[in-house]
């Protein structure tokens, strides 16, 4: 099965995309992403929080993408064609794919391009045959929904590194995958919500759902949460400790160290080193020029976590 868009707009193209678990929603269902997490796709597909609107790096990664689908193509001698359709899965049908090209090899049957634009800050995640979580995950997918065997991620790194991966079908991952991803989808049905993680990201939508208290608001939280609230204690304590440990050998190591700047052991290097910066001061602004630093200050909201005992 599958879904023209040819003649689609990016607004509508975003709808088709909220009715089904898209490739790059498949990690962050998962856990694999660390820039996305799970609640926030959950939002996104029932339609109480805004896709995320195109960005500069969205939007050189899409103008790259035929450079780097070319580059692969010229490359490894295979012929690569767009497809302009949604796919939909023949037994599932909330488990979709906007592939980025298919691959024609001569020698093999038909696979999965997917292309990609990389940050030169992530060239790590790419060495030797690694790929980063979350494009491994995108792309078996992708062999899931397409039915295909075998597929290659291609990637541009810092604008001046070309390279290209083959990965065959993993049909343990794909199984986990679908059970996963269907499990997910069923939450999406029931509008049954799933858990917040400890992500970065998960704290940024709980702050944008929630960005004010009602004044002398309360609520009896559930009987169980007492054992969560006693958990972040002992975690909190133990974070403590160990950010006292660590700053204990940190100050062991500057004490050695005394007017010197750099010191050896073993296969280790110590730098305390000398730094000169700029900095505002704002009491003194504030004395100073109280209508300049009116001008220039801003109001800034937010909400603070604290437990304590009642």
């Amino acid at each position: 099965m599958k879904i023209s868009t040819k003649k689609m707009s990016y607004e509508e193209w975003k709808e088709q995309r909220r009715k089904g678990i898209g490739g790059s929603d498949a990690a962050a269902i998962i856990g694999l992403n660390k820039w996305k997490s799970p609640i926030r796709v959950y939002l996104e597909k029932i339609g109480e929080f805004q896709d995320e609107e195109q960005n500069e790096a969205m939007y050189w990664g899409n103008k790259m993408e035929d450079l780097v689908a070319k580059e692969y193509s010229d490359r490894s001698g295979n012929y690569v064609e767009r497809r302009n359709y949604i796919l939909i899965h023949p037994d599932h049908d909330w488990m979709i794919a906007n592939v980025d090209r298919i691959i024609y090899a001569k020698d093999r049957s038909p696979g999965v391009l997917e292309c990609k634009n990389v940050s030169e800050f992530r060239k790590e995640e790419w060495k030797d045959d690694e790929v980063p979580p979350e494009a491994y995950c995108q792309l078996q997918h992708y062999l899931a929904v397409t039915g295909y065997e075998w597929g290659v991620i291609a990637a541009l790194i810092g604008g001046n590194k070309f390279i290209y991966k083959h990965f065959d079908r993993d049909e343990e991952f794909i199984s986990s995958l679908i059970s996963l991803e269907s499990e997910f989808w069923k939450r999406i049905e029931e509008r049954n919500p799933p858990p917040a993680d400890g992500s970065d990201d998960s704290s940024e939508v709980l702050n944008i759902l929630y960005p004010q208290a009602v004044p002398e608001s309360s609520i009896n939280l559930p009987y169980e949460t007492a054992d969560t609230i006693q958990r972040l204690i002992q975690l909190k304590q133990s974070i403590k400790e160990l950010e006292d440990e660590k700053a204990e050998k940190e100050n062991r190591l500057k004490e050695l160290l005394g007017e010197n700047e750099t010191g050896y052991v073993e296969k280790w290097r110590v730098d305390w080193k000398s730094y000169t910066s700029t900095r505002l001061d704002t009491k003194a602004l504030k004395n100073s020029q109280p209508n300049i630093y009116q001008e220039f200050s801003r109001e800034t909201e937010s909400r603070r976590f604290s437990i304590r005992e009642v």
